[in-house]
């Protein structure tokens, strides 16, 4: 199993991807990240939430000297929304190294970005139209630039960003390394790649689809602290054989696991950071059904073969469509049903959208479990398995006793009683897990037009309107809208495209 140590990373950068949580590379990390280390050229087609960021940010940051005032490398984005979101990303990747990333966008205060960029940073990370702008200003200067990124470059190309995109190449100093990501090669981003990329490798990654009927999905839309009352009416209503919960984290793993030993389940969990003999120890309890939950990682369920896996809980929302297929894999196997539920905060409906186009699959929505369904379920699974034990061999030296105690009691008392018994106390111990951040989601293009201009921008899938860029072309309108002034502003928030 490849890991972030085998491509040679620096110490401060792996500390950094350890904390994120980060344990095997995605599918184009393990493509991207060696090729961009040796300096070459590269063409990477990969849908957005597939760990693109990563596989640029991680070389950037490998190469860049802390120490330096020079502006290194230049990435550009199609929308403000996701230049925050990369300049987040890499700030987070770089946290040990003292790496400085600003991101640079239009709608923003051109003279607060102006200081900033006095504070010398080592990546920009920024939309075309306003990279360009503060590259006519000479408040960028390009001399030192060694890597540019081109992210999400069909979508730029779609909103109308060639010309700009063609310019700042056009002055960037020939020695670079150029790296272009897009999920769709169109001719126009081959001919742009034939025309500022040298001899670049080419690495695809296409998601697998999702081919599994005999899968049943469904999501619930819980907040994140309510995530743990839900998973435990579920594992109460369904009393799975074996159940898999999926989370996204170590931490999160390790925190989930114990919770549920304190509510009486009996659960482990499996991440990387266990020991190959505590590995072979926790599977042979879930094998064996010595635990009947196990909570782990991505990277720990890679390979997991269990039959009779009934239930997978995705506790956490996966970063990538692949993820989401490979983990409900692990149940429905042999020709057998499963079951696989979602956890989906309100902020991350939109992503799971993404993974349902993707993986071309609807996942329909369930309503959230009550207390009621939990102890109705519960009462149901003890009562099956009551009558399981009535007339097997096991049970018959009991039934003296039991004669004895009919004349007693009353047979509706006792049975009430054997069955509390069985179905066990609740342990209501209140249990606080650390909250995870919520995945983004990639957004869909739309068009607006106003006073008979076209605009482009972004929405998320439940159609609300999002920021994004729009597409004024002449100058006098970009100043205006960007700062406010000069004139009445269309209705609605546009901004200068970037």
């Amino acid at each position: 199993m490849t890991t972030f140590h085998d491509f040679g990373l620096e110490a401060r950068i792996l500390k950094a991807v350890t904390e994120l949580g980060f344990e095997e590379p995605t599918p184009i990390q393990l493509k991207a990240i060696p090729v961009a280390l040796e300096g070459r050229d590269l063409i990477g087609q990969a849908q957005t939430g597939t760990g693109k960021t990563a596989a640029f940010g991680l070389p950037i940051i490998q190469r860049i000297n802390g120490t330096s005032d020079k502006l290194s490398a230049l990435i550009l984005t199609p929308t403000r929304e996701l230049a925050i979101q990369v300049a987040e990303e890499i700030g987070k990747l770089s946290r040990y190294k003292g790496v400085r990333t600003l991101p640079i966008y239009g709608g923003q205060e051109i003279g607060r970005q102006i200081r900033a960029l006095k504070k010398h940073p080592h990546i920009v990370v920024g939309t075309p139209g306003r990279l360009l702008d503060h590259i006519n200003r000479k408040t960028i200067r390009l001399d030192d630039v060694s890597v540019v990124v081109l992210d999400e470059a069909d979508e730029m190309l779609d909103m109308g960003f060639l010309e700009d995109i063609q310019t700042i190449l056009g002055q960037l100093p020939e020695d670079r390394q150029t790296m272009l990501f897009s999920a769709t090669m169109p001719p126009n981003i081959q001919k742009l790649a034939e025309q500022f990329l040298r001899d670049p490798e080419h690495v695809s990654v296409v998601p697998k689809q999702v081919t599994v009927p005999q899968i049943a999905q469904a999501y619930f839309e819980v907040p994140e602290r309510q995530k743990f009352e839900t998973l435990s009416r579920l594992l109460d209503m369904e009393s799975p054989e074996l159940a898999i919960v999926f989370g996204r984290t170590k931490r999160r793993v390790d925190e989930l696991s114990e919770a549920l030993q304190k509510r009486g389940y009996s659960a482990d969990g499996l991440h990387g950071d266990l020991s190959q003999n505590q590995r072979d120890a926790v599977m042979r309890k879930f094998r064996d059904g010595s635990i009947d939950v196990l909570v782990a990682t991505d990277v720990a369920a890679r390979g997991l073969d269990v039959s009779g896996v009934t239930h997978v809980i995705n506790f956490d929302l996966p970063q990538d469509p692949e993820s989401y297929v490979h983990r409900i894999g692990r149940t429905g196997r042999a020709g057998r049903e499963g079951v696989a539920w979602t956890f989906v905060t309100p902020r991350e409906i939109d992503h799971l959208h993404f993974i349902e186009r993707v993986t071309r699959q609807r996942i329909p929505r369930k309503p959230l479990p009550s207390m009621a369904d939990a102890i109705e379920g519960k009462q149901k699974v003890t009562a099956e398995r009551l009558l399981e034990a009535v007339g097997t061999e096991e049970s018959n030296e009991f039934k003296g006793l039991a004669i004895q105690l009919l004349e007693q009691y009353d047979s509706v008392q006792l049975l009430s009683a054997a069955l509390k018994l069985l179905t066990g106390e609740k342990n209501d111990v209140k249990i606080e897990l650390t909250p995870e951040e919520p995945i983004r989601a990639k957004k869909r293009r739309f068009d607006v037009k106003v006073s008979g201009r076209k605009y482009a921008g972004y929405k998320g899938d439940r159609g609300s309107q999002r920021q994004g860029g729009y597409d004024q072309r002449d100058r006098k309108s970009r100043e205006r809208v960007g700062s406010g002034q000069g004139g009445r502003k269309p209705r609605g928030d546009y901004r200068d495209r970037g």
